[in-house]
């Protein structure tokens, strides 16, 4: 069941009430939050706060993020499935332009939803952002021309530390939206396709990852 916090908060310096919306254990996976910020706009365009320590705290977060990262990626780029093994983070996401398909993969093995997935879309103009704890394999699809996507971390990138699983693992059976292929027995990309017809593209090593039965367990 999905925990929806609802928290006023009040401007200082102009007295205006904020409504922040936090949707705690998404798809039933504890841990897992989306957070809508309140966006303010006029005819000059909008201000919103894309994050503040204070904030998250009150929500039930108290997190230590060390590090931002952004990327760009075009149309069918699929980057994923991701996690360090021995140094896990925990990531806060969201996409500044464009629109992109976000899952996470719950890999804790005493976890009661262990192998479940959930995705949601992020996009520039929803602000949606997306709260992945430790313990998960985290990946998106991009589904706009071109697509921008930040994201929070609590730990450093660690060299020879990466993992990661496949991503049309059967078992896991995560539904990309737009995608059209047959599963070829690997993460092989080359069948698969968006509905227009483009490409779907992935690294060399996200298309040489495992399936969960053969994957990492936190």
């Amino acid at each position: 069941m999905v925990n929806c916090d609802i928290r006023k908060l009040v401007f200082q310096k102009g007295l205006i009430t904020e409504v922040i919306k936090v949707e705690k254990n998404v798809g039933g996976i504890e841990g897992l939050a989306v957070i809508t910020p309140t966006v303010h706009g006029d005819d000059r365009g909008y201000f919103m706060e894309t994050y503040n320590e204070n904030d998250m705290k009150e929500a039930g977060f108290d997190i230590k993020f060390v590090q931002d990262n952004q990327s760009s990626s075009t149309k069918g780029v699929l980057r994923g499935l991701h996690f360090q093994k021995h140094f896990p983070q925990c990531k806060l996401v969201r996409a500044v332009r464009g629109d992109v398909f976000d899952v996470a993969v719950d890999l804790r093995s005493n976890s009661k939803t262990y192998g479940k997935w959930y995705g949601v879309e992020l996009t520039a103009e929803n602000k949606k952002q997306f709260l992945i704890p430790e313990g998960f394999a985290h990946g998106f699809l991009v589904l706009s021309d071109v697509a921008e996507f930040c994201y929070k971390v609590n730990d450093f990138w660690h060299p020879n530390d990466e993992g990661g699983m496949a991503w049309n693992d059967p078992e896991i059976g995560i539904a990309w939206p737009k995608l059209v292929g047959e599963y070829p027995g690997s993460a092989d990309a080359s069948g698969y396709s968006l509905e227009d017809g483009t490409k779907l593209t992935l690294s060399d090593k996200d298309q040489k990852w495992l399936g969960i039965k053969d994957t990492f367990k936190f």
